[in-house]
């Protein structure tokens, strides 16, 4: 235990009954209370939507909410997006440093790795995150358990950094119907994966640096919904594709991952500057099912530290891909300055999230919207894969096995019917 912990209790409101429990301190944000004590005392803790439950201790994100922070390893996400690449990044999540040789780490990411060659079946029609499940299921059937060696799962972790691109692109590839390709050599992380996607070697710089501000950014965000899904069937002991594999399904939903390509579907919807005023009307309308995509965040009470990163490169992605001024992105604009001016949405507190640009920006990349989620797959993947490893390194790690408050019936006898011969 936690030498600094320190004694608490809880007290019922009668003060018939009180309970010793211990706080622990945080070294950034706030301090927990250790209740899984009350389990023995025939208790149990209720919080839906675990609001106020730490399921884990962690070491590699941070967020700040209320300030608008972000930290990676303690780094602040403004520095490593401007002064390191995604593959600086992987190595910081997965290992806890940044690497004292970018470009060998680098090209070791880079290195061959096989995948298997029967692909399943793929239907035109299907939506690429389905397609991706398909596919890393496909690559699990082929995987051990998880190592009892750090090392080897660390290897397993770096494989799965490399092997989802290239399945990704595959899927690309074949939806809009082109030949799959084979990595070439001395591309690079980033610029492997957009030839895999498009078949050029001479990629724009621009597009590169783009592409991995947006993969870091993407990198990892603390116990999110697919994280935590990752951890709690990677505690089971399942093979790490298949922990991915049920991170991809909860990151799939529009309230998660498909956020983004949700955000330029609603901006489609709006379709003119002159209607935005009445979208936020019906924003503000309970009664009114419209839902404003892109602004606000579960967790982030200020700015979003990536949007305004995000809104940049943004910028520079549309004026170099179109020359003019995107019609989408002129919109977004108004929606942004209407909505940030607005006294209701000023109350809420209800700023424009890093979904709020980031599908304007794949789009202008040359990206179909329904592919926008997987690429978020892609970058997640690092944060995804450092969590497998801190938990599966905690000597103390168990099963996740939430508990429930049951309200439904009490024991009862079920009805005499005669039983059917």
């Amino acid at each position: 235990m936690d030498q600094d912990a320190r004694q608490a209790k809880l007290i019922t409101a009668d003060q018939s009954n009180e309970y010793p429990l211990e706080q622990h301190p945080a070294t950034l944000g706030t301090d927990v209370i250790d209740v899984s004590s009350l389990s023995q005392q025939g208790l149990f803790t209720y919080d839906p939507g675990f609001i106020s439950t730490a399921a884990c201790e962690s070491t590699i994100t941070y967020i700040d909410g209320d300030a608008g922070q972000l930290l990676y390893r303690g780094y602040p996400i403004e520095q490593l997006a401007i002064h390191y690449t995604y593959p600086s990044i992987v190595h910081l999540l997965l290992k806890g440093s940044l690497p004292p040789a970018p470009d060998t780490f680098e090209a070791t990411l880079c290195e061959p790795r096989n995948i298997q060659a029967s692909l399943p079946t793929q239907n035109q029609s299907a939506h690429p995150m389905g397609l991706l499940l398909s596919h890393l299921a496909h690559e699990a059937a082929h995987q051990s358990l998880p190592s009892n060696k750090p090392a080897d799962r660390l290897q397993q972790a770096l494989d799965a950094i490399h092997v989802l691109p290239r399945l990704a692109a595959n899927i690309l590839r074949t939806l809009t119907e082109q030949p799959i390709l084979e990595p070439q050599p001395n591309l690079g992380y980033i610029n492997q994966f957009l030839f895999l996607c498009f078949g050029k070697t001479d990629i724009d710089p621009k597009v590169t640096r783009a592409l991995d501000v947006i993969f870091t950014l993407h990198a990892d965000h603390e116990q999110n919904a697919s994280t935590s899904t990752v951890r709690m069937a990677g505690s089971t002991g399942t093979p790490l594709y298949a922990a991915l594999s049920a991170g991809i399904s909860a990151l799939w939903g529009p309230a998660h991952g498909g956020a983004n390509e949700a955000c330029l579907c609603m901006l489609n919807q709006i379709g003119s500057a002159a209607q935005v005023e009445t979208y936020l009307n019906k924003a503000k309308d309970k009664s009114d099912p419209f839902r404003l995509m892109g602004f606000g965040h579960r967790i982030y009470k200020n700015y979003d530290p990536r949007a305004r990163i995000m809104r940049n490169i943004c910028h520079d992605m549309i004026n170099l891909n179109q020359g003019s001024k995107d019609p989408l992105f002129e919109l977004a604009l108004t929606l942004e300055d209407k909505a940030l001016n607005d006294p209701y949405f000023i109350e809420k507190k209800l700023y424009p999230n890093v979904d709020f640009y980031s599908g304007l920006t794949l789009k202008a990349m040359g990206f179909p919207p329904q592919y926008f989620t997987v690429l978020f797959a892609l970058a997640r993947t690092a944060g995804w894969t450092s969590h497998w490893l801190e938990m599966l390194n905690d000597p103390h790690h168990r099963i996740h096995r939430p508990r429930q408050w049951y309200t439904g019936p009490t024991q009862r006898d079920c009805p005499h019917q005669q039983t059917s011969t």
